[in-house]
């Protein structure tokens, strides 16, 4: 079996991380998997000494730019779901 972020081998007895939307991914791509697929909306920006943060930039849903698509599936097709 395969991560369906970087499409290299999950590795026996090493933590994988199983989505609710069906796919495994290796643990330190499991951040790059929530960004791609499901775009949750988040702010870039910075802090200062007073802790008040300053927004640089904002990305609300649907304004992500790229699509994962699981390794060996087609475009239009669905991932079937494991149990």
């Amino acid at each position: 079996m395969n991560c369906t972020v970087c499409g290299n081998l999950l590795i026996y007895d090493r933590t994988v991380f199983h989505c609710s939307c069906g796919v495994f991914v290796h643990a330190y791509c499991w951040n790059e998997h929530v960004l791609q697929a499901h775009r949750p909306p988040f702010e870039i920006g910075k802090v200062n000494l007073d802790d008040e943060f300053k927004a640089t930039e904002s990305r609300r849903e649907g304004q992500a730019s790229r699509v994962q698509i699981p390794a060996g599936q087609a475009l239009g097709e669905e991932a079937p779901l494991s149990e």
